[in-house]
């Protein structure tokens, strides 16, 4: 915001923002932050700003955080190499363990406590936590990549009840005990549609959805469900924005009434989008 901007004109923005905080005042909104949307630590900042605030004015804010990055610097430093099949971490038991330790352990209680500074209430949990993400192997060529069979959404709405923000860590488990890496997209998908969520809001490290792949200015703003189709079929949906669309497409078969998608490298982005006209990504809806 400019220095020399006027109170006059901060009042007006405030109430511009009024019918948004209106529309989404009680209601839950299910934040996905991407592991590479993470990566700045100035625009992770802004980011748990944004989230406090939304918090501040009465929206129930859940956040569900991936960490792949991270994952992947963790592995290399004990001196093991990431494979990769469609997309998905290929993981064995020892990389299951690192990926408990960086996703439960250390990035969920950072984001944690940055909330914290900003003067949330943040509660961290991971799918381990009352079974909160139950799953089961999801490839055996992915060793122990989950493929979600149920969510238990009781400790989110416990803590929502209680005015804390959840932070969710994306690991799975079964009833034998055995932990799961699930993709965050996808259980930000389910989370957000056993909520009866409002929204979900999908963070990463691109603008939306593009004409052109490599053109910025040719993003598409909205699309719905028979577009999201075509998009396929033409190839304009290609490459890894595929399982981001297949996610935001489950979310709403799961009952969610908008899915976006947006670019999280943008200052206060979350805002533009959910308090102002202009927006900030693509939304995906069942029907325009």
């Amino acid at each position: 915001m400019p220095l020399n901007i006027t109170n006059a004109q901060r009042a007006e923005i405030l109430t511009q923002a009024l019918p948004y905080i209106q529309n989404y005042y009680g209601k839950i909104v299910v934040i996905k932050y991407g592991g590479n949307a993470m990566i700045n630590e100035e625009l992770k900042q802004q980011v748990m700003e944004d989230i406090v605030l939304l918090r501040l004015v009465g929206i129930k804010v859940v956040l569900v955080h991936g960490g792949g990055p991270e994952i992947t610097d963790t592995l290399n430093k004990i001196g093991k190499e990431s494979v990769f099949v469609d997309g998905l971490r290929v993981t064995d038991r020892e990389t299951a363990e690192v990926v408990q330790m960086v996703l439960a352990g250390k990035i969920n209680k950072s984001l944690v406590n940055l909330l914290g500074t900003k003067g949330g209430r943040a509660m961290g949990i991971s799918g381990i936590d009352a079974h909160l993400i139950e799953s089961e192997p999801k490839d055996e060529r992915l060793g122990f990549v989950g493929k979600i069979t149920n969510v238990n959404v009781a400790p989110i709405m416990d803590l929502l009840a209680h005015k804390y923000i959840p932070v969710v860590s994306t690991v799975g488990c079964d009833s034998e005990g055995n932990v799961y890496n699930i993709n965050a997209d996808t259980a930000a998908a389910y989370i957000a549609g056993a909520l009866g969520a409002e929204c979900l809001i999908s963070m990463t490290d691109i603008a939306g959805i593009l004409k052109d792949k490599d053109d910025p200015s040719s993003l598409i703003p909205r699309i719905d469900l028979e577009d999201a189709k075509h998009l396929f079929e033409d190839g304009t949906i290609s490459g890894g924005m595929i399982p981001k669309v297949e996610c935001c497409i489950e979310a709403i078969r799961r009952g969610v009434q908008k899915v976006f998608i947006m670019d999280g490298r943008v200052p206060h982005s979350l805002l533009i989008e959910m308090l102002t006209d202009e927006g900030a990504g693509t939304m995906v809806t069942e029907v325009k």
